[in-house]
Order: C-alpha cells, then sequence, then structure tokens
C-alpha cells in the first residue's frame, strides 16, 4: 500500500499545478476579455446611434369659391322726332343737305364670369352635422436625400445609406369637423417600432393635411410601410374601416 501511495504523489501533484496554471489563464482571459468589451462594444454602438423618425406636414384647407357675374351693359336707343311743322324751309340758295348722324343701339359685349377664391373660408355648402371621417391616401414611396422631410425624392428603391420615406395624405371626407386626432405609422426599423404622432389639428370636412416622414436604420429587401388616421379612436367616425392604407418599397444594403 505504501509502494501505490508514494508512486501516485507526483501525479497528483503534476494535475494540481495544471489545474492552478489553467485557472490564472481563465482569469486572464476574462480579465483581457473585460477591457475589450469596455473599450470596443461601445464604440459600435454609439456609432450606430439612434434612430430617428422625420415628418413634414401641410395643410390644406378646403377653400369656397366667389363667382361674379357682371352685369349686362344696358342699352338705350335715341329717337328724335320733329311735331311741330310738317313743312321743310327752303333756300334759295343751293347747298348741300346736312348728313344727319345716325344713332343705332349699342351691340352687348361678350357675357364672361370669373371665379375667385376667398381665402380663409372653409367650403361649407351646407351646416356640419353627422360625423367626421378619416382616409389615408399614399402618393409614393421613396427616400430623403438629407435629414430633412422636404428633401423627399420618389423611388420604388431606397439607395444604400438613404433614409426610407413615404408620401400620405389625411383627409377629412365626412360631414363634421374632427377634433383633435392621431395617425400612426408601422416602419420597417431593424427594431420593431410603431411611431405615434402627437395630437393634430382639426379637419373641417374637405380639410386634408399631405406628410412626408422618413426614418432611420431600416431593415433591408422588400419592406412595407403602413399608415393609421385615428388609430386610438379618439375621434368617433363614420366609417372606422378606411383610416389605413399601406405600401411597399426596397430597402438596398451594402
Amino acid at each position: 500500500m505504501n509502494i501505490f501511495t508514494q508512486a501516485s504523489s507526483p501525479r497528483s501533484a503534476a494535475a494540481t499545478g495544471l489545474a492552478v496554471v489553467g485557472f490564472v489563464a481563465l482569469v486572464g482571459l476574462g480579465m483581457w476579455l473585460a477591457v475589450y468589451s469596455t473599450r470596443y462594444v461601445p464604440t459600435v454602438v454609439n456609432g450606430a446611434g439612434a434612430a430617428a423618425v422625420y415628418l413634414g406636414s401641410v395643410f390644406n384647407r378646403s377653400t369656397a369659391t366667389l363667382s361674379v357675374v357682371p352685369t349686362p351693359t344696358a342699352s338705350s336707343t335715341i329717337s328724335s322726332t320733329n311735331t311741330a311743322t310738317s313743312t321743310v324751309a327752303t333756300s334759295t340758295v343751293a347747298t348741300p343737305a346736312p348728313v344727319k348722324p345716325v344713332v343705332s343701339a349699342p351691340t352687348p359685349g361678350e357675357k364672361k364670369t370669373s371665379t375667385y377664391p376667398i381665402n380663409g373660408t372653409a367650403a361649407v355648402s351646407t351646416p356640419l352635422s353627422g360625423l367626421p371621417d378619416f382616409i389615408v391616401v399614399i402618393k409614393g414611396v421613396g427616400y430623403l436625400a438629407t435629414s430633412s422631410a422636404d428633401s423627399f425624392i420618389a423611388s420604388s428603391t431606397v439607395p444604400t445609406g438613404s433614409r426610407p420615406a413615404v408620401s400620405f395624405t389625411i383627409k377629412n371626407v365626412g360631414g363634421n369637423a374632427s377634433g383633435a386626432w392621431r395617425f400612426s405609422a408601422s416602419i420597417p426599423t431593424q427594431t420593431a417600432y410603431i411611431f405615434q404622432s402627437p395630437p393634430q389639428q382639426a379637419l373641417n370636412p374637405g380639410d386634408s393635411i399631405d406628410y412626408t416622414l422618413g426614418f432611420d436604420q431600416a431593415n433591408r429587401g422588400l419592406q412595407t410601410i403602413s399608415i393609421t388616421a385615428n388609430f386610438d379612436h379618439a375621434v368617433t367616425e363614420t366609417n372606422p374601416d378606411n383610416n389605413s392604407a399601406s405600401a411597399q418599397l426596397t430597402i438596398l444594403g451594402s
């Protein structure tokens, strides 16, 4: 028994030494990984930056029109009759009779009708009644050439490094004013995201707003953008089933 115990002691010592060396190596590797992540990982995240949505809008008021019809030109006929005498005086000197001017009724000119917009008035021909009704119309997809929503370029394909964008209109086709309302946009960012707008101005019947919406950090490939007016149902409508529209575009990447 003592012989076997003495023979195994060198092996145990060697195994213990290897275990210590391995433990020290693991500790060193862990420290190196910690330093690496501290130095380099934040650089990658910060370089990506936070995603942003760029939104521009133009309000379109439904304008009334004023029709002006000129009054027809009055006509008059001048006639003269001499009832004082029926005889014509004669003279011994032969002179040509004077030429009497012929007065005729003026010919009326062409009747013209003109229409002039009345700025700042709503074209509501009948009293407001019933409920408002939102509709969404997507006019085009494309991308923003800069970070401004005014730089929208219509295109079915978004170049590498550009911000995808969509141009759309929301209109009140109902019979009453809408009051404050909101819309949402489902956009294909790298992390699932639905943009919800702040409260928008009230729309009278016929009023509309044109929007351009762009965004960063989009997914590549064929993607879908969806717009929904009154997504939270804060406004009671005539037909809430026509509040959404969607369109597709291809986003390129390196």
